[in-house]
């Protein structure tokens, strides 16, 4: 009960404005409304729309620092002056791990139940991979997932999600392609065809889930496919880009990059064409073609972030609603000769995450504590007063995003594992086939340095200063001058694996040290 009500009903009645009477009989009636009141306030579940793009770098939204010039996202951007937005965030490596981890709430290492060896026919075993949603939806939560699924297909409709349209990507003739002709899968039947551009489609069947007449608190995971490869933007934003610039070429573009491990140094997506202008070879664009067409397919998920928020509005739930943006990793447009995710540097994994709490509590607020998707399971329970079903390796983030002086000295892992999960991790060396051509690699975020040690024996490691050196081009690794700076990320790094209970811990290989 607001504190008008209770000042209200306590001056209506003129003998209640007594001093004695106030001291003797209002106190106890004031603590038993106060009471009453924080017990409805706790009752007050919010809603949870979590928007979760694909392959969308923190570039491409306008608000963040580190943005293209000439992007423009004002209703992105709206999030974040309404909200909390993160400067140093991360998901997965790659799509299907990400999900993993945003559905458990660990690191790739502690996810048991999920067999890749059959990619993309992904194999699970409920049983162990089991999703946090199914314990919303025991507690009174209204659950629903739209969008790209990237996981095995018993997606668990009627058990963890009372609603779904599904894609899934299991190639053309199964169920259609990125964007266009694809076919959808509705509360777990068959696969449909389904006309449109898919950002469009899945913003409007996300506004008519959120317009329903919702009897309880619901939880909506939207998982756009954009702004996946091939970039393919809706009709009305082709060319939208095209007379914009300039495109900076990244200064690592073309190797060789002596300082860094042997499966980078030669490492090359991009070939000067006669014009001198470095050309995708596997899309066969430049890279002013590229990075114009990746910022185009964004701007329809910038349009279904303002048709989401109206709606919100609209229907009377906006102020009760608790709304997260961030993707699912990022990706490189040139940097380290890459245009590819999976590599451990922010270029090509660093995501935008930005938060807006019912209410617009802490409207504006940037926080540079680096943060991870894991986090978000462990802030959703805690917002809508649910235990936790199991032991998770994220934090909930409330406490970081309600305090306006605080930060966290917390390090944070990232890990590239390329399809192996859980205890097949264990090893700590990397399997055959790595993902695109990139080694398994573990880093450490702790501060303002960038620890990454990739697991093949012999091998060089990484440290960078990220406030320094954003673009991670000079390895302080091979500097004995930070030998000591680099002994204590290696230590932290080993402690933050054991505390996560990570088996791998003694079979990481020795670096080598150049040094020595």
């Amino acid at each position: 009960m607001p504190f008008y009500i209770l000042r209200a009903f306590f001056v209506r009645d003129s003998r209640m404005v007594d001093p004695l009477l106030n001291t003797v009989n209002v106190l106890p009636l004031f603590v038993l409304f106060l009471f009453i009141s924080l017990e409805a306030s706790a009752s007050e579940r919010p809603n949870i729309l979590f928007i979760f793009t694909d392959d969308q770098s923190h570039r491409t939204v306008s608000s963040y620092e580190d943005a293209i010039s000439w992007a423009n996202t004002p209703h992105i951007d709206r999030l974040a002056e309404e909200g909390i937005r993160f400067k140093h965030a991360f998901a997965g490596p790659w799509c299907a791990p990400s999900r993993a981890m945003v559905l458990t709430g660990k690191y790739i290492h502690g996810i048991d139940g999920l067999d890749f060896s059959e990619y993309p026919l992904i194999k699970q075993d409920l049983n162990r991979f089991r999703m946090w949603p199914e314990t919303f939806r025991k507690n009174g939560y209204t659950t629903a997932v739209i969008g790209k699924w990237h996981l095995a297909s018993d997606y668990a409709h009627g058990k963890v999600w009372d609603h779904s349209i599904i894609w899934e990507r299991l190639g053309y003739e199964k169920s259609g392609s990125y964007f266009r002709d694809q076919k959808l899968r509705f509360d777990g039947g068959d696969f449909t065809p389904v006309l449109g551009h898919s950002t469009d489609n899945y913003t409007r069947y996300a506004q008519n889930f959120i317009e329903r007449d919702h009897e309880q608190p619901w939880m909506l995971w939207l998982c756009y496919d954009a702004v996946h490869a091939p970039f393919t933007p809706a009709d009305r934003h082709a060319g939208a880009y095209d007379q914009a610039g300039p495109i900076e070429v990244p200064e690592d573009i073309y190797p060789p990059r002596p300082t860094k491990p042997k499966y980078m140094r030669d490492y090359a997506m991009f070939e000067p064409n006669e014009k001198g202008e470095p050309v995708d070879e596997r899309l066969g664009l430049t890279l002013s073609e590229l990075t114009r067409k990746y910022h185009s397919g964004v701007l329809s998920i910038d349009e279904g972030v303002k048709d989401l928020m109206d709606t919100l509005e609209r229907t009377g739930q906006l102020e009760s609603t608790l709304v997260v943006f961030t993707s699912d990793q990022g990706l490189a447009m040139g940097h380290h000769g890459m245009e590819i995710k999976v590599a451990p540097y922010d270029d090509n994994i660093r995501v935008p995450f930005i938060v807006r709490l019912p209410g617009k509590q802490s409207a504006g607020r940037v926080v540079e504590s680096p943060v991870n998707a894991i986090d978000l399971a462990p802030t959703f329970f805690d917002y809508a007063g649910i235990e936790l079903p199991w032991e998770m390796h994220g934090d909930s983030l409330r406490p970081l995003m309600e305090s306006r002086s605080k930060e966290w000295d917390r390090a944070i892992l990232q890990q590239n594992f390329s399809m192996a999960f859980g205890d097949r991790t264990d090893v700590g060396l990397t399997q055959p086939n790595p993902n695109q051509g990139i080694d398994w690699w573990i880093f450490l975020r702790s501060g303002r340095y960038k620890y990454i040690a990739t697991l093949v024996p012999d091998e060089i490691e990484e440290l960078y200063d990220i406030e320094a050196d954003p673009r991670e081009l000079e390895n302080l690794a091979l500097n004995p001058a930070h030998r000591v700076t680099l002994d204590e990320m290696r230590d932290r790094m080993k402690t933050e694996l054991e505390r996560k209970g990570a088996k791998l811990v003694g079979n990481l290989p020795k670096p080598r040290r150049d040094w020595e």
